[in-house]
């Protein structure tokens, strides 16, 4: 090998080595799903012409590698600084070298080495070094499809583990799952049951198969009478293994909504998904103002099994939590039983009171706790700035839903005379509804507000779209960040006293 040669294989290793810990951090952000580098190297590459360029240039320089081996030495120059905005250590998300993060890495670099071996000896070192390089996300992706089995077997110690203890101490079970609300509601259901009972909740967001029988194996102690579980899925048949060893005897589905669609596809197919809670529950809590779940409602009640019906609307659901000026009114079977302040959200109440009658809580104890039901953490969460402004803090996650009852409350809770910002990145995992999600937001935002900060490129073009289609005469401006930081610093250097700003989601930087 000349030296040439074996300086552009070198140097081919060396920006394999710097894109892998990239690509590492979104395929662990993206909870190891096999695609999700590929899918976020595209997003990244295709981001402006300055990195689509980048990318074309990297690309060409793999085919001319077989003729000018020089040319590899373009292509890792490129992937080693690129895609220009994806660190890499990452600021909100670094990298946490966790045991199963270092067996994908090990893979990742075993097939490294046997593609630079085969390149070696075939004689193609320069070409093959280049190509993997430049595809380093793949590789990524195809390491996390091969240790994806051996990983699933490796849990099964933890589940069989969790599936002992429960057997063992032998918790009423109440699953939670939805499009969203299910954080929400479980906390309403632990401080509704937490009077009477001993109740766990699981912890966060520990909603998938390892993180719900670690919250058993580490949390679940002799004597817990409740176990609330929150269960979220990524695809077909996760929720059902996972009712196939917690066995929940109350079931809810707090919503159906586009998110995660673009793993899903359908919002049919994330129905389908949600409604494998059901299948092992003799009880089913369903919020019928989605006419999805008020089917199923209707196909339990004709099969004789049993389900309670809530609502944010309608009086005559079994329950009812109700809207009122200034608060929220709980309905039990068409009679009011309490009213408390505003804050919580309507429906999610409504499934948490259902489960705690289903639970035998009596009604008294209920309106005892009702007036008193917790905030969540990062979910429209009132504060104030250093500057005496208000801050509503929505940055856990955004859903077009969640994003109306944001506005509506920043509205609602406006100063009079007081400026009005809300700062934001959009909404995603939308699928094909993201770009017009985001751009009825932008502009229901445009309506209500003095100021947009739209923060990094991801939802930016819709946002604008969105915001542009507004009353000409009335005073707006747009603001452009890169990252969330900047856009903090530009709140607190411009509001005051009687101003409010809107942090509506917040997303990892691994995004653009």
């Amino acid at each position: 090998m000349t030296a040439l040669r074996g300086a552009a294989v070198a140097g081919c290793g060396l920006a394999m080595a710097l894109a892998g810990l990239r690509w590492l951090r979104v395929a662990q952000r993206e909870h190891y799903l096999p695609g999700s580098a590929g899918r976020f190297a595209l997003r990244w590459w295709r981001l402006d012409p300055f990195n689509l360029a980048g990318a074309l240039l990297a690309g060409a320089g793999v085919v001319l590698a077989y003729w000018w081996p020089a040319a590899a030495l373009v292509t890792a120059v490129i992937v080693a600084a690129g895609p220009p905005g994806l660190g890499l250590r990452g600021r909100s998300s670094p990298l946490a070298w966790t045991r199963r993060l270092r067996t994908l890495a090990g893979v990742v670099i075993a097939l490294d080495m046997i593609g630079l071996v085969v390149g070696v000896l075939s004689g193609l070192g320069p070409l093959l070094a280049a190509a993997l390089a430049f595809f380093v996300p793949l590789l990524v992706d195809l390491a996390s499809a091969i240790t994806g089995p051996f990983e699933r077997a490796a849990a099964e110690r933890h589940v069989s583990r969790a599936r002992a203890r429960l057997a063992r101490v032998a918790p009423t079970v109440i699953a939670i799952t939805g499009s969203y609300g299910k954080t929400g509601t479980k906390g309403y259901v632990a401080h509704l049951l937490g009077g009477s009972r001993t109740v766990l909740a699981s912890p966060a967001s520990f909603n998938n198969r390892a993180g719900l029988a670690r919250a058993v194996n580490e949390n679940l102690a002799e004597g817990t009478d409740v176990f609330v579980a929150e269960m979220g899925t990524y695809r077909p048949g996760e929720i059902a293994e996972l009712c196939s060893w917690l066995l929940p005897e109350i079931a809810v589905i707090t919503a159906i909504g586009p998110v995660h669609l673009e793993r899903f596809g359908t919002e049919e197919r994330i129905v389908e998904a949600k409604a494998e809670i059901l299948e092992k529950a003799p009880m089913a809590v369903l919020n019928i103002d989605d006419p999805r779940l008020a089917a199923l409602a209707d196909g339990r009640r004709e099969a004789g099994l049993g389900v309670r019906r809530v609502s944010a609307v309608d009086p005559a659901a079994d329950v009812s939590v109700l809207s009122d000026d200034g608060g929220i009114i709980l309905v039990v079977a068409g009679v009011e039983q309490a009213r408390a302040p505003a804050g919580p959200h309507p429906g999610n109440v409504a499934c948490a009171v259902a489960v705690a009658l289903e639970a035998g809580i009596p009604i008294e104890e209920i309106v005892r706790r009702f007036g008193s039901l917790p905030g969540s953490p990062h979910r429209l969460e009132p504060g104030t700035g250093p500057g005496g402004f208000v801050v509503l803090d929505d940055t856990y996650n955004a859903n077009p839903a969640g994003a109306r009852a944001a506005l509506q409350l920043l509205d609602k809770l406006a100063p009079a005379g007081g400026r009005r910002v809300v700062v934001t990145p959009g909404m995603v995992e939308l699928g094909p509804s993201q770009r017009r999600e985001n751009a009825l937001f932008g502009r229901a935002a445009a309506q209500l507000a003095d100021d947009l900060v739209v923060v990094g490129r991801t939802n930016r073009r819709a946002l604008l779209h969105g915001a542009r289609d507004r009353p000409a005469e009335r005073p707006f401006d747009l603001v452009l960040v890169r990252h969330r930081p900047e856009a903090v610093a530009w709140v607190r250097q411009r509001l005051g006293p009687g101003d409010i700003v809107l942090y509506e989601n917040d997303l990892p930087d691994h995004y653009p």
